[in-house]
C-alpha cells in the first residue's frame, strides 16, 4: 500500500496502486508524482509523466530508495523514502474532480460533496470516519459475543406499529391495498425472542423513521439493539457500558471509567435538559423560595430558577442581552431577567444592576448573589413560570452560552435513570401521555400510584434509562412489562381497549400468554456514538450515504416519482397535487 513503505524497504521492488494526488514538474522529463490510497501518499519519481493528471488510477512498478538529502518530508509517514526508476500503468483516466480532494473539501458546499460522494469518499477524513466506524463495529460485536449475547435479523417488513413517529410503508404487490412498514425499531421482535429462550439478543440494526431530520437524526440510522431475559435495569447497564467501552477503546486507545448516574429529575432541575452536557457547569440554581413573599409581580410564579456567566459582563453588550430575551421568548418564556454584578461600595460586595432591581428588595438581591456565588463581573440570568418551562428555558439558554465544541472537553457519559412514566395529561380526555413505549414497567413502589389522580399518575416513575454523551442522546432502554395485569392497567389508563390492543400488538401479547420471562433492554445510535469519537458536528459525516437536512439524495436525486406502469401494478393511484 502507498503509506505502509518505510526506510527498511529501500532497495525492494515493488508495485503500488492508487490515485494520482498530485503532479510536480522536475525538469523536461521527470515528474514527482504523489500517489494516494487510503493508507497515505507516496512520492513516485516519473519518467515522462506528462499525460499523468490528477486522480488519474495507476500501478506504479519501481524501486524503493531513500528521498536525496534535504527533502525528506516530516509531515508524510513515507516521507524518508520515495519509489523510483517508476514503469506506470495507467488503469484509468480521470476527468477533474469537482472539488479539491484535501482541507479546503471542508469549505464545499454539502450538496455539491453529496452529489459526487463517490469521489469525497477518497479524501482522507471520509476514509477516517469510516473505517473508524467500522472498527467500531467489530468492538461491539466483539464485546456483545463476549458477553453471551447472539446476534438476531429481525425483519425489515413489517406491521405498522405505533412507535412515536411515522412509518415509512411498502405498498404489497401481492395484496394491493396493503403495506408493510419499515422498523423504527426491531422492538417487538426483540421481546418475542426472550419469549423464545434466546435470552440475550442483540442486532446492529437498520431503523427507520419519517421525521424531521436535523445534525444527529436521519431517516435511516443504525443503532446497536440489545435485550435481556430474566434481567433488569442494572443488568442492562453493565452490559451496555461493557460494550460502549469496547468502542471507544478501539477508537481512542483509552477504556471508559465508570459511567456517572443520574435521575431525569436532578437532570432537569440542575441542567434543564434531560440529555445533561456535563462538560461544563453553569448550572441551573433554585430561587423559587427566595421570592415566596416578594412584591415583584413577574416572579409571583411556580419555580424561579437561575444561571450565572462567569466574567461576562463588559464583554455582553445590551443588543446581545436582547436577542437573548427573545430567544427565551421563541422557547416558551414570558420573558427573561439579565442581572449584571458590579463591584458596589468601599467594602466590594457585590451589587446587581438590572432593570428589574428597583422591584427587588435587599434581602432578595442579596439571596441571588449568595446562591449562585455571584462576583463582580459575572451575568444572571433569572426565568419565573411553570417549573418544565423554567427548566426547559434556562437549559437552552445555558448551552447558548457555554456548551463547548463538540471535539472539546472529552467524552462525558451519563445515565439518565427514573424517567416519568407520563410526560403529561391530556386536558381533554384526561387520559396520560406515556413518555415511551406502553411496555415499559413502572417502579414497583410507584404502582399504586397508577389508581390516583392526574397529579399522581405525573408522579410515576418509569424504569427506564438513557445514554447520554456530551449532551447528545446516544440511546434509551426500559425494563419491559411481562405482567398481564400491570400491562392491563397501562393499557387502561391510555384508553386502549382490549380490541385496540390485540389489533396493534396482538401478536406480542399472545406470545406473553405462554410464559414470558423478565426482560429488559436498550439500544444507542451508532452513527451518534462515531460522530462524537471523532469530533463530528454532524453524523452525516460518519454515514457513507446520507440525505440532506430536506430528506433528499443529491446522488441518486432520491425521493423520485414512480412511472404510472409500477403504481398501477401495486393497485396505487396519485391525487392531483395541491395547490
Amino acid at each position: 500500500m502507498c503509506g505502509e513503505l518505510r526506510t527498511d524497504h529501500v532497495g525492494a521492488t515493488v508495485s503500488v496502486c492508487g490515485w494520482v494526488a498530485r503532479r510536480r514538474e522536475h525538469g523536461e522529463h521527470l515528474a514527482f508524482i504523489d500517489l494516494r490510497d487510503h493508507t497515505g501518499l507516496l512520492q513516485c519519481v516519473v519518467d515522462g509523466a506528462h499525460d499523468l493528471r490528477g486522480e488519474y488510477v495507476l500501478r506504479v512498478t519501481g524501486t524503493v530508495r531513500p528521498r536525496p538529502e534535504g527533502t525528506a518530508n516530516a509531515s508524510l509517514d513515507t516521507g524518508e523514502v520515495e519509489l523510483g526508476d517508476c514503469s506506470v500503468e495507467i488503469l484509468s483516466v480521470a476527468e477533474p474532480p469537482p472539488f479539491p480532494l484535501d482541507d479546503r473539501a471542508e469549505d464545499v458546499d454539502e450538496t455539491v460533496r453529496l452529489r459526487h460522494r463517490y469521489v469525497d469518499l477518497r479524501r482522507p477524513a471520509m476514509q477516517r470516519n469510516l473505517r473508524t466506524r467500522a472498527a467500531v463495529n467489530a468492538s461491539l460485536r466483539r464485546a456483545m459475543d463476549g458477553q453471551g449475547f447472539v446476534e438476531v435479523e429481525t425483519p425489515m417488513l413489517i406491521a405498522s406499529t405505533p412507535e412515536g413517529a411515522r412509518d415509512f410503508v411498502v405498498p404489497s404487490r401481492h395484496r394491493p391495498g396493503t403495506f408493510y412498514a419499515l422498523p423504527q425499531s426491531p422492538q417487538l421482535f426483540k421481546q418475542l425472542c426472550m419469549v423464545g429462550g434466546i435470552d440475550r439478543y442483540y442486532q446492529i440494526a437498520r431503523c427507520f423513521r419519517d421525521e424531521d431530520l436535523r445534525a444527529d437524526r436521519q431517516f435511516e440510522f443504525t443503532q446497536l439493539d440489545a435485550e435481556m431475559g430474566f434481567a433488569g435495569q442494572e443488568d442492562v447497564l453493565a452490559a451496555v457500558t461493557v460494550a460502549v467501552g469496547a468502542a471507544v477503546e478501539a477508537v481512542t486507545g483509552d477504556p471508559v471509567s465508570d459511567i456517572g448516574r443520574m435521575t431525569w429529575r436532578d437532570a432537569m432541575d440542575r441542567y434543564g435538559s434531560d440529555k445533561p452536557d456535563i462538560r461544563f457547569g453553569m448550572e441551573l440554581v433554585e430561587l423559587t423560595d427566595v421570592f415566596a413573599d416578594t412584591g415583584f409581580n413577574a416572579f409571583k410564579a411556580p419555580s424561579i430558577k437561575a444561571i450565572r456567566l462567569e466574567g461576562a459582563s463588559a464583554s455582553t453588550s445590551r443588543s446581545r442581552l436582547d436577542d437573548l430575551t427573545d430567544m427565551a421568548k421563541r422557547w416558551g418564556a414570558k420573558g427573561l431577567v439579565w442581572m449584571r454584578a458590579e463591584a458596589g461600595g468601599e467594602d466590594g460586595a457585590v451589587e446587581l444592576a438590572s432593570p428589574v432591581a428597583k422591584f427587588l428588595d435587599a434581602a432578595e438581591l442579596g439571596a441571588i448573589t449568595e446562591r449562585l456565588g455571584v462576583l463582580p463581573g459575572d451575568l444572571v440570568f433569572l426565568v419565573a413560570d411553570e417549573w418544565a418551562m423554567t427548566c426547559h428555558v434556562l437549559g437552552l439558554l445555558r448551552l447558548e452560552l457555554g456548551r463547548p465544541a463538540v471535539d472539546e472537553g472529552g467524552l462525558q457519559f451519563l445515565w439518565v435513570v427514573d424517567f416519568p412514566l407520563f410526560e403529561s395529561v391530556d386536558p381533554t380526555s384526561g387520559r396520560p401521555v406515556p413518555a415511551h413505549h406502553p411496555f415499559t414497567m413502572p417502579h414497583e413502589e410507584d404502582l399504586a400510584l397508577l389508581d390516583g389522580d392526574s397529579d399522581a399518575l405525573l408522579e410515576v416513575r418509569s424504569q427506564a434509562y438513557d445514554l447520554v454523551l456530551n449532551g447528545w442522546e446516544l440511546g434509551s432502554g426500559s425494563v419491559r412489562i411481562h405482567r398481564p395485569e400491570v400491562q392491563r392497567q397501562i393499557f387502561g389508563l391510555l384508553g386502549i381497549g382490549e380490541q385496540e390492543a390485540q389489533s396493534k400488538f396482538g401478536f406480542l401479547l399472545d406470545a406473553f400468554r405462554y410464559g414470558a420471562p423478565p426482560h429488559a433492554g436498550f439500544a444507542f445510535g451508532i452513527d451518534r456514538l462515531v460522530a462524537l469519537l471523532l469530533g463530528e458536528e454532524n453524523i452525516r459525516e460518519v454515514i457513507a450515504y446520507p440525505k440532506t437536512q430536506s430528506g433528499t439524495d443529491p446522488l441518486t436525486k432520491a425521493p423520485t416519482a414512480i412511472d404510472a406502469g409500477h403504481l398501477a401494478e401495486l393497485g396505487l393511484r396519485l391525487l392531483p397535487p395541491t395547490t
